[in-house]
């Protein structure tokens, strides 16, 4: 089957290389000519662990091509997948479906073949309607369905997802679309990934409602960190004895600086824009997004108190290890590390900085940030070191290297990487989230 993937970001990148994995034939469609050219050079736009070389697999085989022409890249393709982004839109934080229209608006203009056209994106309840009314108001003569297929991919661990899923959820009242779908995703049978067929408002809803549960589990347990920590508890300890519950889950109940990236941010607050248009408020959510975003500013001055407090922390400076939103990825959007850099600038702290992948997206966000080439020289002369990302580089830092390099033995970890007792018996003050 021919598929086409319009839009060569993180979606559609990583869902076209693997589909032609698959042995899908699949062409990646994107405006920006220099991303369409690093990509025919080898070069990936983004960072995800094993995607450069599933990339070159396929583009090998024949079966991965990239195009401009989106006329050209969906002749004869089966299935056009649109996978442009939704930001949050300026001013009032609905998702802004200005690419996805305009997407809608040249498939109709160009269908040269019955197609199903299928959203990818991330897309508020009622968008499949609006894309159907486009391409129906193009006059195009083709026979079309358009299907809402929204994914679940987490960054870092993206092709695991798309290979393995927990579930495929296929948004269709449309038979012809659920004949398409079936043979797009007719490889996966063989692993027995659960097909959820539902009706297309019901699968925009369900990635908003999935994120949005995810966000609430993140920051129920960063409160109950805060709680921790006044009362004397183990955050961690806590985790595991309500995660070791089969109907609470062990996932997404690590205690930090607060979520950040690409999905919750954006979906969390379009939800809720989506809820008060319906007139049908979603209090918690709202509540964890205003907590969401006090959270990240709180651990700078978490920071900031390790330092001796607001006037004796001026002059002084923190060293932070990692700044993407997690690690294995150079994703910095609402990354936790932009508030508590800027935190600490506001303090009059000076601020260096390292990240294995995300320097080159950070120095931008942040340009008062001085960046570093290794946590090592980040550290050189700091009075605080700040684990602000888990990457593995930081978790077996030589700690007698850090308080040789460092003014101070004053470590803040955000992320609970080492343990209280170690970091005594290295002779570190050490503070982390939820633990005394």
């Amino acid at each position: 089957m021919k598929i086409a993937m319009v839009g060569s970001g993180y979606v559609g990148l990583v869902s076209g290389a693997c589909f032609a994995d698959f042995g899908h034939d699949v062409v990646c469609i994107d405006k920006d000519q220099s991303k369409i050219d690093r990509l025919h050079a080898g070069i990936m736009p983004i960072y995800e662990p094993g995607l450069d070389a599933l990339v070159d697999a396929n583009v090998k085989a024949g079966r991965l091509t990239f195009t401009t022409s989106l006329a050209e890249g969906i002749k004869d393709a089966s299935a056009i997948f649109i996978a442009v982004g939704t930001p949050s839109r300026r001013g009032d934080g609905h998702a802004d479906l200005t690419f996805v229209h305009a997407v809608a608006r040249e498939v109709g203009e160009s269908l040269a073949n019955d197609a199903v056209i299928v959203t990818k994106s991330t897309v508020p309840v009622g968008t499949g309607d609006e894309v159907e009314r486009i391409i129906g108001d193009t006059g195009t003569p083709h026979r079309f369905a358009v299907v809402s297929n929204p994914e679940f991919l987490r960054e870092g661990a993206a092709i695991t997802d798309f290979k393995r899923p927990d579930r495929i959820v296929i948004g269709t009242e449309d038979e012809f679309g659920r004949e398409v779908m079936r043979e797009v995703y007719r490889p996966l049978f063989l692993n027995e990934s659960p097909i959820l067929f539902t009706s297309r408002r019901t699968s925009e809803l369900i990635k908003y409602a999935a994120n949005a549960f995810l966000a609430t589990k993140i920051t129920f347990i960063n409160e109950m960190a805060d709680l921790c920590e006044k009362v004397g508890a183990n955050v961690q300890d806590v985790s595991r004895g309500i995660g070791m519950d089969n109907r609470i889950g062990s996932k997404f109940l690590h205690a930090g600086p607060g979520y950040g990236g690409s999905c919750f941010p954006k979906d969390t607050l379009a939800l809720l824009k989506t809820a008060e248009d319906y007139d049908s408020p979603t209090r918690i959510v709202e509540a964890v997004v205003k907590v969401n975003d006090s959270r990240k500013r709180a651990m700078g001055r978490k920071v900031v108190d390790a330092l001796g407090g607001v006037e004796a922390a001026r002059g002084k400076k923190a060293a932070l290890l990692g700044l993407t939103f997690k690690p294995n990825t150079d994703d910095m959007r609402d990354s936790p590390s932009i508030a508590v850099a800027q935190t600490l600038m506001d303090a009059g702290v000076t601020v260096a900085a390292y990240d294995p992948e995300g320097m080159e997206q950070a120095r931008p966000l942040l340009p008062d940030v001085i960046m570093c080439d290794s946590p090592y020289s980040a550290i050189a002369g700091a009075d605080v070191v700040v684990i602000v990302t888990e990457w593995d580089a930081f978790r077996a830092l030589d700690l007698k290297r850090v308080k040789e390099l460092a003014n101070a033995p004053v470590m803040v970890d955000l992320r609970n990487v080492y343990k209280p007792d170690d970091m005594k018996a290295a002779g570190f003050t050490y503070v982390s989230v939820g633990r005394a």
